[in-house]
């Protein structure tokens, strides 16, 4: 089946962190590539869905940094990834510094890019942006934690709950899925 094949392109899991008006949010992020070979023109596709707050954060800023976890820091896929920042403020209690862009970056995670909105692409329910990397830096020598690795490593409660929010995600996806704009996009 092809869910088979597709559930095998997810990328390593990243806070994908953002700001706003004085306002700071964080999501988890688990669409990201690669997309540049050229290296002194570092660049990097996300996919972030319409629902989510930081969708707003940064179609409106302009700059995203994205935060790569660690299974030490897998608590954090909990905390950004399964409430909304429009009800609460998920780096209230987090230590972050921020650089170029002024997108937290989060002390304890394995590596961060640091990453300014070039172009963007409608995508029905999600918008995928292609941004520029205009910092980075890796912290500790260890791999980029994935999906499987993340949710073997989690209670049973927790893997309840990310179903129970994937398929809240699923549902409201398919409400707007085929709702894309081929408006293009604009430099902010």
């Amino acid at each position: 089946m092809t869910s088979q094949i597709l559930n095998q392109l997810w990328s390593p899991i990243a806070a994908l962190t953002s700001h706003l008006e004085g306002a700071v949010n964080a999501q988890i992020c688990v669409g990201i590539s690669n997309a540049s070979i050229v290296p002194e023109k570092p660049r990097v596709l996300v996919q972030i869905y319409k629902e989510n707050h930081s969708h707003h954060f940064v179609s409106q800023s302009g700059a995203f940094a994205l935060n790569f976890l660690s299974l030490g820091s897998a608590e954090l896929i909990r905390t950004f990834g399964f409430s909304s920042g429009k009800y609460i403020n998920k780096l209230e209690n987090i230590p972050y510094f921020t650089k170029i862009t002024g997108c937290p970056i989060l002390d304890n995670c394995v590596a961060y890019l640091d990453c300014k909105v070039i172009n963007a692409m409608d995508c029905g329910d999600m918008t995928c942006y292609l941004a520029e990397v205009l910092d980075g830096e890796t912290f500790q020598d260890i791999s980029l934690l994935r999906i499987r690795e993340a949710r073997e490593a989690m209670p049973v409660a927790w893997n309840t709950e990310w179903d129970h929010h994937n398929l809240n995600n699923i549902n409201t996806s398919r409400k707007i899925i085929d709702n894309i704009s081929y408006v293009p996009w604009h430099t902010i």
